[in-house]
């Protein structure tokens, strides 16, 4: 795939460099900085290399940090020690810290909250009396596991996290939240039919799924100021069913999304393995561009930004050559999505932004898998 085209250097400052508005928040450029676990934070505390490695990334023209995904404060959350939390007195001390340095930078910062759901095995850090938990006890694959399903309690429970972790994020200075419902963990557990068997109000139809997406949404929305943003991540794959789907039709996806943006969502980040797949039949729309048409909010779409090869073998150590923008110039340019976030290309080079920005594409370096060792 070619790196670039002499419309690349030309457009790209133009096209990426425009600011955008998400409810109260203005993004100084289109680009954003994709979520992406790192477990760099012993105890569940961003230390100052994390503080560092976000600023970096501001400093070289990134408009919106999203971070690494974020235990909420319930005990079935997470499943590592070294994955930061989003609840602790010293945890958020280290969040502030981080979000001050990314403003110093001139950029704007989110934190992602997540709750992982049947992910989890018993017996894991930080909590490892705590058991799984999820809408039907079932895992992605099928499997029961060793968690449970959530009672009215529990879904209680998780949704006041939710709700207290984004109240935490505006008091220390984060410029609005995004919620982790995708890539088959508890939220997106919820809105896929093949992990959700309820045959409550939280089961059944794609609008009966959403229900408990749409109330951490509205708890959330409730918990904070009116004009701070609420971002909602979601996916068609799961990591361990990457055909999986929740809508087959536009129709059946409005019917997912709708309850999201009526209970407060301000913007959509629809993740993707390759943001140039259209994702249904007779249209040219990604995941992203479907979404802002049906919602009418604004979207983020990302999929292996700037690079050509499979992402998830990053995730195996291997690496990815440089591929092509033009495709994404275009999309951009008729307005099909808002920003792109950029996650391999960023992790190698802390300065991708800038490059990109400048048209100094000559700089660019392809993607290697050491780049998951460091704090870079």
């Amino acid at each position: 795939m070619t790196v670039t085209s002499p419309s690349v250097t030309a457009r790209a400052a133009g096209i990426l460099s425009r600011p955008v508005t998400i409810n109260g928040l203005t993004v100084p450029n289109r680009i954003a900085m994709a979520p992406m676990t790192r477990m760099f934070s012993p105890g569940g505390v961003p230390g100052e290399d994390v503080v560092s490695y976000y600023a970096r990334r501001a400093a070289a023209g990134v408009g919106l940090i999203v971070t690494e995904g974020t235990y909420v404060g319930h005990e079935s959350a997470g499943q590592s020690d070294r994955v930061p939390r989003f609840h602790g007195e010293e945890q958020l001390a280290g969040w502030a810290k981080v979000a001050e340095a990314v403003h110093a930078a001139g950029g704007t910062i989110v934190p992602q909250l997540w709750h992982i759901g049947m992910v989890r095995e018993q017996g894991q850090a930080p909590y490892p009396q705590a058991p799984a938990v999820g809408p039907s006890g079932v895992r992605t694959d099928g499997t029961e596991g060793t968690g449970r399903a959530m009672t009215q309690a529990d879904i209680d429970a998780v949704i006041g996290a939710f709700a207290q972790a984004a109240a935490d994020a505006e008091r220390i200075g984060f410029d609005g939240v995004e919620l982790h419902g995708a890539h088959g963990y508890l939220v997106d557990q919820f809105l896929w039919s093949g992990t959700n068997r309820r045959t409550d109000a939280y089961g059944g139809d794609p609008v009966a799924r959403a229900r408990f997406a749409a109330e951490i949404v509205a708890a959330v929305r409730d918990a904070v100021s009116p004009e701070f943003p609420v971002v909602f991540r979601y996916s068609q794959w799961k990591q361990d069913a990457y055909d999986a789907r929740l809508a087959e039709t536009p129709q059946e996806l409005e019917a997912i999304l709708a309850p999201l943006a009526e209970a407060g969502v301000d913007a959509f980040h629809a993740s993707t393995r390759r943001y140039w797949l259209p994702e249904f039949a007779d249209s040219d729309l990604n995941l992203a561009g479907w979404t802002k048409k049906l919602t009418g909010r604004p979207s983020i779409t990302v999929g292996s930004v700037g690079l050509d090869g499979e992402f998830l073998k990053a995730f195996q150590g291997q690496g990815a050559e440089l591929g092509s923008i033009d495709n994404l110039l275009d999309r951009m340019e008729r307005d099909e999505f808002d920003l792109v976030a950029v996650g391999r290309a960023l992790l190698h080079d802390p300065n991708w932004a800038a490059k990109v920005l400048a048209g100094r594409f000559d700089e660019l370096t392809p993607y290697e898998g050491s780049a998951l060792k460091t704090l870079s």
